[in-house]
């Protein structure tokens, strides 16, 4: 029988609280994640506390992109795309196949628009040149040649559409398979911890004091190196270590909607707006997201909501190139914001740089501020790369380390149905794409109790046996870790009273 939740987080507390970690990483978001992972593989004995779920804040409010990033290109940024290119296709071949995979994306070039053809044109030129022209080149097509790609847009308003291939994923899950790769790595990992002040040593910070927030018990945790990595919080944690310290970052708000889908949809569509700003309209989970937003923000982070401005403006945008019957309010099933962490500086948040910038703080706490999903593997290696001036025992481990479950969806697909025929073909995808090889874990626990292999809700391809896997292997602790970040029950729309009631039972019998 698999080891209770409870059990889990004794234990788990009992190995933070003995000894002293080379690295203690506050923040469980993707940054937080990649530098553990690194750290950890680099033969380091690392921690990581995160005072709400991985990936909770941020790291699952993206707009589910791996991408070079056209407008960045547009920016001027060509060392950003190159490197972002760089990373997608890795992620898409070999570190994360099962969650990154390849889409294409028509430029929407609409009458009166910000850019024509011709701009375009050569832009997506360079762009795919930039990526070794590895997914073809992007080129230009006509409206009614995009329509056989994604039949809602409005053909009447348009000259013309550029197409090329990005990635995208689902974030929280990509987030998930990265703490367990960390933890595979030897990490010890704890969620729902939050942290209450730094410890230092002569004027050093040596390790921090927590709260778990399940159990209400205190503990402390020491470390040689303590990494801030705690997204919109970071200056926060660098006032506990400097009263003084002048602010690294600023925020800025994205908001997204999820709408039900109608029509084909076989590719995303990037809509350019006045100003520099994209609309985007992507296909996930079955649905079509919508977004995104970028204003700054200056409230409390644990604040940020989406607001019916912001629902207003997307859908707006978004109405420049599809038609309204795609875009009913009434067919919004869920909507979420985040805060983008922005390196510090003048001017407004949309023509900010996407960079990461890396200090050292006076009591030797390393703060990480800004960055891409799409880079998190390099802030992790740039973050190790300082730990090694004072760690210099850590040795970097292979640059393109697969993360676990890394295998070809389409493979894991046909290798579930012959060994379940019984099992639906859209839910053997849907474990295919979000777990990969390691999907056989989810169906042993179906073979053992069928009803695992029943679906959550009849109009969604998750199963309960993910439930139980996220309780049991996902270091899920309440409802929403669950609904939001382990399945996409939530993002669907399809998370009702009865399954939070069920699930939250299940996680009250784990927690005893």
């Amino acid at each position: 029988m698999h080891e209770s939740l409870a059990g889990q987080r004794a234990r788990t507390t009992e190995l933070l609280t003995t000894g002293r970690f080379d690295v203690l990483v506050i923040g469980g978001g993707i940054v937080g994640l990649a530098t553990a992972w690194e750290a950890a593989r680099a033969g380091l004995r690392v921690a990581v506390v995160e005072k709400g779920d991985f990936a909770s804040a941020t790291s699952s409010a993206s707009s589910k992109l791996v991408h070079g990033g056209l407008r960045y290109l547009a920016m001027g940024n060509v060392k950003l795309v190159r490197e972002n290119h760089r990373e997608r296709r890795a992620l898409g071949t070999t570190v994360a196949p099962h969650h990154v995979r390849p889409l294409p994306f028509l430029v929407a070039l609409r009458r009166g628009g910000p850019h024509g053809p011709v701009t375009i044109g050569a832009g997506m030129l360079a762009y795919t040149a930039l990526s070794g022209f590895a997914d073809g080149i992007g080129h230009i097509i006509s409206p009614a040649r995009a329509q056989q790609y994604v039949s809602g847009l409005r053909a009447d308003a348009l000259t013309a559409c550029g197409i090329y291939h990005d990635h995208q994923m689902n974030d929280a899950r990509l987030a998930v398979t990265t703490a367990r790769a960390a933890a595979a790595s030897g990490a010890v990992l704890l969620n729902h911890a939050e942290v209450l002040g730094l410890r230092t040593a002569g004027g050093q910070v040596s390790g921090v004091d927590v709260r778990d927030t399940l159990s209400g018990k205190e503990f402390g945790v020491d470390a040689e190196v303590v990494v801030n990595a705690a997204g919109p919080w970071v200056d926060h944690l660098r006032r506990l270590e400097d009263p003084a310290a002048r602010p690294s970052m600023r925020l800025s708000k994205g908001t997204h909607l999820v709408l039900r889908r109608h029509g084909t949809w076989d590719a995303a569509v990037t809509t350019p707006l006045d100003g520099g700003r994209v609309s985007f309209a992507i296909p996930w989970e079955g649905r079509l997201l919508l977004g995104t937003t970028d204003e700054e923000y200056r409230g409390d982070p644990g604040d940020v909501r989406p607001t019916d401005a912001d629902v207003d403006q997307i859908l707006g945008e978004a109405g420049l190139s599809i038609g309204e019957e795609h875009l009913r309010r009434s067919d919004i099933v869920y909507s979420f914001a985040g805060l983008r962490v922005l390196p510090g500086g003048e001017g407004d948040t949309q023509h900010a740089k996407r960079e990461t910038v890396v200090s050292v703080g006076r009591g030797g706490m390393i703060s990480i501020a800004g960055g891409k999903w799409t880079t998190f593997r390099d802030i992790g290696r740039k973050v190790l790369k300082q730990l090694r001036t004072r760690l210099p025992q850590a040795t970097p481990g292979p640059v393109n380390a697969p993360l676990p479950g890394a295998a070809s969806p389409e493979a894991v697909e046909h290798v579930l149905l012959r060994a379940a025929p019984e099992l639906p073909q859209d839910v053997a995808a849907h474990l295919a794409r979000h777990y990969g090889s390691v999907s056989h874990e989810l169906l042993a626990l179906g073979l053992e109790n069928p009803a695992l292999l029943e679906r959550v809700h009849p109009d969604g391809p998750d199963i309960w046996a993910q439930v139980v896997y996220a309780i049991e292997r996902e270091w899920a602790c309440e409802p929403d870790d669950v609904l939001r970040r382990r399945t996409t029950l939530t993002v669907r729309g399809l998370d009702t009273p009865e399954i939070r009631a069920r699930v939250a039972e299940l996680l009250q019998g784990a927690l005893v």
